[in-house]
């Protein structure tokens, strides 16, 4: 239970948020302002007074009002769409408005706002449920991992109950313990009260407390239970019928439970049969699906055929089970929406969107809508944690919580504690006096530190997790799981004995010393709103260090809904540490994580994206939190941040130009970036089909042979023998006039050959890390287009760098030094950078009035996100400059035959020893101009590297 004075904060804090709601302008609320509110609260009920720490309200007020969400961006297809939702038609909605209060009482006010508007924009893409014609409405909303979907799921479910959806069917994860964890969410947000067997035990939660009127509680067919799936004897105890309130049934994707369920639907919901099939349908109950981690397990991922001629679909086409089923269950209603919810929106955009067959219907390509949701302020992604590309530095804001490792295995990754491949009967052994590698224990210490902390915070009544991933293999986890045990069992009687427990004290100091204070005071200027002013004195760590070791719990997470149940049942704060594989990857939510162990699991973009629990929310405690892992996965989690944002750049420039779903599906499903991102469809076809317009590539690995980088920087030197003269000026500063000489540090070309392009492309040889840039690949590429009159004119740069050391003498006018590019990872046979290209390079050769369309083309996608965006861009981003040298803009002529190529000759002076005559390393990036040809060029991935980079565990 929760002791009065926290009880009688959180009291204070909701009245006071209630009375600051109704301040017109947001922006004028101060801490001033909060003591006053604090004060006339306080006058309601003078009792709260007890205990009550003010200091602590006003700085949970300041956190929640110091918050903004950007502007959520849709395509849209309203194709057969009648628009139907008004304000008057939402005047008595009580589902939603519970909801919205019952948020209110721990969420910022911009969040409440902004799920608002989400789930009234989603809504609205939906079909009116009281339209009585046929009508099937499929759309895919996009969030972050871990940032909230459930809650604008349950909002969103909210609503379409009041408006007058009646059949509500979640489909939630593959195991029990997700589709527990979200039946519990959805007890709270939506029915109010506990889901049981027996429907006698009915207590009310969440929402219940808000409105408990009998008259509008919704049904609930499955309950929180570990057997609470859907049965066909829970569905025979309903008492009302679907027409008078709701039924909602939360299911797993799960062949036995999703037959039943279809089964059930037609044996005793169905109300007339179709006359030209004779199939029995549902036509008077209006049908919603949420499909919560829509990406698994719902996408067929079974090459369909279809006819080369008219595109038209193969209708005897055999789906893969789960989405075979999903799709009989929509193709039994009428009317129906499907909505899915995912993080990584990859597998279903590679949905053929006329898929069909006759038996399910249409495929679950969101055909009507594809809605990113934008992420508030507060949320920490990946691109907070690893940094983006922002010329010649990456730019990571929150370094000091990721801890790079190297112990859990041997340099070749075949051996050790925890090799790169193993099988279910490995046994992991280390040689350290804790047979674990000393990485994991220091790991285990940093979260023995963050509970302290967080416990002196006075945040001890909440949740605090950590989460040990390094195998899909149970019967290895089980060892683990013994290893940790035992561990902590050992700390836990060292230190309540007081008996040899001083070694210990000693290491948690260390690291206190040496890894916590620094970090604080770095995190806290990055992000103050996320941190709790100040760190405690070590003595006071110190002291309660016994007591958080003895409540330390250690849990195998093995997929049942007990999994789920611990968190919501314990009725003060959880420290759990779980160890677990698949079952964690997707959907569970582990409350409070604030140390991961994560070791490779997948180079599958959307496995590694789903495997990042420590993305989310960390309201002042971001500074504790950590990432152990290895320098592979942080390399990797770098890319997938710059891969997000580039798919988003395309999504918003889609937006900005009115596209639909199904031009961003056709755009993405050649994109290279999957290169990168090796969708779901690659299980079954190795190959892809590229186009590489519209994107930039860069070298980011360059072999450390010395034949490779000799050849490398020959082709180099035939190249500028090739193009002549060279300028040291571009086009744009030709026009202005305002430089007189240029920078002797560069070199420019325009108008150069495509056939000269590709010699430099043919004689270079990339590594097969550098992801995008192949060079053989783009040759053939730009071949390619080049026959039919695209990509034929070059513009040729040679950027130099900071480094005066052994530099590239081109001419009496231009000496080129080399670029200094940090190191990223240790690797014997690479040097691999995070970015070689300064964005601001793509507009070299741009001439001032192109300069200024991509301009104002970068404001037009910033504003797509976020309307109060400031209009004072100072460079364009690099998509808007491919779409004005490609496509034009307005009063803008295209040009798609120019591409440009950047050279560069990056370095590391701190970490590569070369020779003093040594050639340097040539790296090269590439902008290709927007065209609507739609030439591509085939991929291949052979097995080899299927399998070392794209499978799962061995």
């Amino acid at each position: 239970m929760q002791n009065m004075s926290e009880s009688n904060k959180i009291k204070v804090i909701n009245v006071v948020q209630a009375l600051l709601n109704d301040e017109d302008d947001k922006t004028l609320i101060t801490p001033s302002l909060i003591e006053e509110r604090i004060d006339q609260a306080l006058m309601l009920s003078p009792k709260w007074k007890v205990d009550l720490d003010r200091d602590e309200v006003v700085k949970e007020l300041i956190r929640r009002y110091s918050i903004w969400i950007g502007q959520d961006s849709a395509l849209v297809n309203n194709e057969g769409h009648i628009p139907w939702l008004t304000p008057d038609r939402k005047a008595n909605w009580r589902y939603w408005q519970r909801y919205r209060t019952w948020q209110e009482s721990f969420l910022p006010w911009a969040a409440v706002e902004g799920l608002d508007k989400s789930t009234d924009e989603i809504l609205e893409l939906l079909e009116d449920p009281e339209r009585k014609d046929p009508w099937d409405r499929r759309g895919l909303v996009v969030g972050h991992v871990q940032s909230g979907k459930t809650g604008n799921y349950t909002g969103l479910i909210c609503k379409a109950a009041d408006a007058g959806y009646k059949i509500i069917i979640v489909l939630a994860g593959l195991h029990n313990n997700l589709r527990s964890q979200t039946q519990m969410r959805l007890d709270e947000g939506f029915l109010g009260y506990e889901t049981d067997p027996d429907p006698s035990r009915l207590r009310l939660i969440g929402v219940g407390e808000v409105d408990s009127d009998i008259n509008i509680r919704p049904n609930y067919v499955t309950n929180r239970t570990e057997k609470g799936d859907f049965n066909t004897k829970a569905a025979r105890t309903l008492g009302i019928r679907p027409e008078e309130r709701p039924w909602l049934f939360v299911v797993k994707k799960n062949k036995t439970v999703l037959s039943r369920l279809h089964k059930w639907i037609l044996d005793h919901m169905a109300n007339t049969t179709e006359q030209e099939t004779g199939r029995k349908i549902v036509t008077n109950l209006p049908l919603l699906v949420i499909d919560d981690e829509a990406d698994n397990a719902s996408v067929d991922t079974r090459e369909q055929s279809f006819d080369f001629e008219t595109d038209e679909a193969n209708e005897e086409h055999n789906p893969t089970a789960i989405n075979s089923l999903i799709r009989q269950i929509l193709h039994a209603f009428s009317r129906k929406a499907y909505v899915g919810y995912t993080a990584t929106p990859f597998a279903n955009i590679f949905i053929h969107e006329r898929g069909r067959t006759t038996k399910e219907g249409n495929d679950l390509f969101p055909e009507a809508f594809i809605l990113n949701l934008a992420a508030p302020s507060n949320y920490i992604g990946p691109s907070r944690i690893f940094g983006l590309n922002t010329g010649e530095e990456r730019e990571q804001m929150l370094k000091p919580l990721i801890h790079e490792i190297d112990d859990h295995n041997t340099d070749d990754g075949t051996s050790g504690w925890m090799p790169i491949k193993h099988k279910s009967s490995h046994q992991p052994y280390h040689p350290s006096e804790f047979g674990m590698p000393l990485s994991l224990v220091e790991a285990i210490d940093a979260f023995i530190l963050a509970c302290a902390v967080r416990n002196l915070r006075k945040q001890g009544h909440q949740h605090s997790s950590m989460l040990v991933h390094v195998t899909r293999f149970n019967a290895v986890q089980q060892t683990v799981h013994k290893q940790i045990s035992t561990h902590i069992s050992g700390m836990n009687q060292r230190l309540s004995r007081q008996i040899d427990h001083e070694e210990i004290m000693a290491r948690l100091h260390w690291l206190w010393l040496e890894d916590f204070v620094p970090a604080t005071r770095e995190i806290s200027e990055i992000v103050p709103d996320l941190v709790t002013p100040g760190l405690h004195d070590w003595s006071q760590v110190e002291q309660i260090i016994p007591r958080i070791v003895g409540e330390i719990s250690v849990r195998m997470i093995n997929g049942t809904a007990k999994d789920a149940l611990d968190y919501a049942d314990s009725a003060t704060g959880l420290k759990v540490i779980a160890i677990g594989g698949d079952k964690l990857a997707r959907g569970l939510t582990l409350e409070g994580l604030t140390t991961s162990y994560f070791l490779r699991a997948s180079k599958m973009y959307d496995t590694l994206m789903q495997m990042g629990r420590w993305f989310g929310y960390r309201p002042g405690y971001l500074d504790l939190c950590r990432l152990y892992t290895t320098s592979e996965l942080v390399e990797w989690f770098q890319h997938i941040a710059d891969a997000s944002l580039e798919l988003r750049e395309e999504f918003n420039l889609m937006v900005a130009s009115g596209g639909t779903p199904r031009d961003f599906g056709l755009k993405v499903q050649s994109h290279p970036v999957l290169m990168v991102t090796s969708p779901l469809k690659m299980r079954t076809a190795r190959s892809l089909q590229l186009s590489f317009s519209g994107s930039v590539v860069e070298t980011v690995s360059f072999p450390t042979d010395e034949q490779v980088i000799s050849a490398n920087f020959k082709a180099l030197k035939n190249l500028i023998a090739a193009m002549g003269e060279e300028h040291n000026l571009t086009i744009r500063e030709r026009q202005s006039g305002e430089h007189k000489a240029g920078s002797s540090n560069r070199a420019y070309w325009e108008n150069i050959s495509h056939l000269d392009i590709c010699d430099f492309l043919g004689s270079y040889r990339t590594h097969a890390e550098s992801l995008k840039a192949n060079s053989s690949l783009l040759k053939d590429f730009i071949e390619k287009m080049a026959r039919i009159g695209e990509l034929t004119q070059w513009s040729v740069a040679i950027i130099g760098g900071s480094l005066e050391e052994q530099p590239l003498i081109i001419s009496d006018k231009t000496t080129i030094q080399r670029a200094r590019r940090a190191t990223n990872g240790t690797h014997s046979d690479r040097y691999a950078i995070r970015r070689l290209l300064s964005p601001r390079d793509e507009s070299l050769d741009l001439d001032q009035g192109e300069w200024e369309a991509a301009i104002r083309e970068t404001t037009r996608m910033r504003q797509v996100e976020n309307q109060q965006e400031s209009t004072d861009i100072k460079e364009p981003v690099g998509i808007a400059c491919r779409l004005v040298r490609g496509a034009g803009s307005t009063g803008i002529k295209g040009y798609p035959e120019r591409g440009l190529l950047l050279i560069y000759l990056p370095h590391d002076p701190d970490n590569l020893s070369l020779p003093a005559d040594s050639d340097p390393f040539v790296g090269f990036g590439i902008s290709f101009p927007v065209s609507q040809s739609g030439e591509k060029v085939e991929y291949m991935v052979n097995n080899v590297e299927w399998e070392n980079n794209y499978d799962t565990f061995h």
